[in-house]
């Protein structure tokens, strides 16, 4: 079911100092940022030869990144996102294994313009996994 891993997540406070901290201290290759409202979060994808680093900050105190920097303040790694072929195909199957997908249950449109779905962390071991249709 499971093909790459996609990107890492990070919570960050700031999203300045975070681009300025992977774009000039570590010389990484950034992205635009982009404001997902449906999300409740604005990204910069730090761009690597393998995978991608998703820098997330809060839009709006509504945000799921904003409770979650209440709990961390000085942000960390928030998910990892997985690829799949099938996310409908997938998210079926991990139901009838009795893990719980997020919300309704039904894909959204995620950062790369695919679908995507979370899955509930205490199901895997206190991490938010993200799995994305490539």
């Amino acid at each position: 079911m499971l093909g790459r891993i996609n990107h890492v997540a990070l919570a960050v406070p700031d999203l300045g100092a975070a681009e300025a901290a992977y774009g000039q201290m570590l010389g990484a290759s950034l992205s635009e940022r982009q404001a997902l409202p449906e999300h409740g979060v604005t990204v910069v994808f730090v761009e690597l030869p393998n995978s991608k680093v998703e820098l997330l900050e809060p839009l709006g105190d509504a945000s799921p990144i904003a409770a979650f920097l209440a709990k961390n303040p000085a942000g960390g790694m928030h998910h990892i996102c997985y690829e799949v072929e099938d996310i409908v195909a997938a998210r079926d199957q991990l139901k009838q294994s009795g893990a719980r997908v997020l919300g309704d249950g039904e894909p959204k449109i995620g950062a790369h313009g695919k679908p995507v779905l979370f899955l509930h962390p205490k199901d895997f071991f206190g991490t938010l996994i993200e799995l994305e249709q490539v």
